[in-house]
């Protein structure tokens, strides 16, 4: 992002690459392509909105969640040395606050895993 001169703290300019990356992702789901979105879908409204646009594409939808601890992942973002400013712990923990982490009700809507081919 950094080499198109986005920020990635410009949360306006963020919504639009992901809108961009849905819609190509909804293209590639109807010609029969999988695809993997990445970008945090903090909320469960967000989680079900993207589950259901799939799922009218006729496509399985599966959600794979990893909860590691706030200080694992500061770990792991200053070993990447990448974010300008940097990320606190106070910050994961603020984050760490405000996303709704998937309960097992909300898990059952979406498939099991597929096997590896």
């Amino acid at each position: 992002m950094t080499e198109m001169e986005i920020d990635l703290w410009d949360e306006k300019a963020r919504a639009r690459i992901e809108r961009l990356q849905w819609k190509l992702a909804q293209e590639h789901l109807a010609l029969g392509h999988g695809v993997v979105l990445e970008w945090g879908t903090w909320a469960r409204s967000e989680r079900d909105e993207l589950r259901e646009t799939a799922r009218a594409l006729g496509v399985a939808v599966e959600l794979h969640f990893l909860d590691a601890p706030v200080e694992v992942l500061l770990g792991r973002i200053q070993q990447r040395k990448r974010e300008s400013p940097p990320i606190t712990l106070d910050d994961l923990k603020k984050w760490s606050a405000m996303f709704e982490r998937p309960s097992a009700e909300e898990m059952a809507l979406f498939d099991p895993p597929s096997s590896p081919r």
